[in-house]
């Protein structure tokens, strides 16, 4: 039996990783650029963003078991 990942389920991880960086860029930097219109809190929006890029990095230098 092999132990490595279907092709298509490396494929998906590193998309989905792909995706959710471009999603924590887009809201770090709409927050950042509007910082006076989001309100009280603009450190929790920028904080989310960068936990999705980190999260995201994570998954694409992750190895599919």
């Amino acid at each position: 039996m092999s132990t490595e990942a279907p092709i298509g389920l490396t494929i998906m991880e590193k998309l989905l990783g792909l995706v959710i960086i471009l999603i924590g860029v887009i809201t770090f930097y709409v927050t950042y650029t509007n910082m006076a219109s989001v309100g009280p809190l603009p450190i929790l929006f920028l904080t989310a963003g960068a936990v999705l890029i980190v999260l995201g990095v994570f998954i694409l230098i992750a190895k599919a078991k």
